[in-house]
């Protein structure tokens, strides 16, 4: 079955790009469809060729591509998609992007630079999209950049029920690598019912992925500590983060993060860290080549699942997170 029909001919179909198959395969089971056919292939000088091999007049469509390496390319091809179901006559055109490309620039810094955060927000917009998915974006602002829903999920409660069951929360603080993460830190904080520190860092502006750590805020001696942030990217920051809360005296330190982008060297800095566990979800493909031994990796696609599932039956999205009705 490659679609959901309901009275009054609601149509629910679901494609995928070709950066990350496993994920939308099952993103798709949980949502109780088949992918829909789709031919997509490369010409010799690199520009990509999309064809649905269905109808999808008239359908509620969700086209999820993760953004990964080759990150341009696969950000091309889901634009490439969108824009033929626009073509083709789709109704509602809902992009997923369980990671959204380009969010660390959300600002200006200095000047002289782009936002390219926003950029992307219109290039989707253009193309055709109705309506945004993607899991903890880098700052809720970007929900701002696109003229439409921005439906902005949370992986908290994925990462949190594997946490619970293995930490003893009366021993446990949660930290936030540095002050752009604090907001997010507090909900983890209240809802893990344990206290919070924050790490105060400097970064280095003309050097892109280092950081200098300064001082730990908040009570972390003799305690388990769990640094959470929304991506690893080369693991900079939650390395140092991590030796900054050891000199302060902690006796474990857990990283939980939503995104493992792994950019070289983080397999490498993990790996020889003193971090005794660190937890990921899917939303990114991982080689066998950046997986370790203390990686745990937790699955994405039932929220996912249930946030298409809310979206095409007029549901509640908040309602996932917040237990709404």
């Amino acid at each position: 079955m490659t679609s959901i029909k309901q009275p009054g001919e609601k149509n629910l179909m679901l494609f995928s790009g070709r950066a990350y198959p496993e994920l939308a395969e099952e993103v798709a089971e949980h949502v109780g469809v088949s992918l829909t056919p789709t031919k997509l292939i490369d010409f010799a000088n690199g520009e990509i060729y999309a064809r649905y091999l269905e109808s999808v007049r008239g359908c509620d469509a969700f086209v999820i591509q993760s953004h990964t390496g080759p990150i341009n390319k696969w950000i091309m091809e889901q634009l490439i998609m969108v824009d033929a179901l626009k073509r083709a006559s789709a109704k509602r055109i809902t992009v997923v992007m369980p990671f959204f490309g380009y969010a660390r620039q959300d600002k200006k810094g200095r000047g002289r630079e782009p936002i390219t955060a926003r950029l992307m927000a219109d290039l989707f917009k253009t193309a055709g999209a109705d309506r945004l998915m993607s899991i903890d974006l880098h700052t809720s602002q970007i929900q701002g950049f696109f003229d439409g829903p921005v439906d902005h999920l949370f992986a908290m409660p994925v990462l949190e029920n594997y946490l619970k069951n293995k930490l003893d929360l009366e021993s446990t603080t949660v930290v936030s690598p540095d002050t752009g993460r604090v907001r997010l830190s507090e909900r983890w904080a209240d809802t893990l019912g344990t206290p919070l520190a924050f790490i105060h860092k400097r970064r280095d502006l003309d050097v892109a992925n280092t950081v200098k750590v300064s001082e730990v805020v908040g009570t972390v001696r003799g305690r388990t500590c769990v640094l959470i942030d929304d991506m690893i990217d080369t693991a900079g920051t939650i390395c140092k983060a991590s030796d900054a809360l050891y000199e302060q005296g902690a006796t474990n330190v857990i990283v939980a993060a939503t995104h493992a982008v792994f950019s070289d060297p983080a397999v490498d800095r993990l790996k020889n860290s003193r971090i005794s566990e660190v937890i990921v979800t899917n939303t990114l493909p991982l080689s066998a080549a950046n997986r370790f031994d203390k990686l745990t990796v937790l699955s994405i696609a039932p929220l996912i699942g249930r946030a298409i599932t809310e979206i095409f039956q007029d549901g509640s999205v908040t309602s996932l997170f917040e237990g709404d009705t």
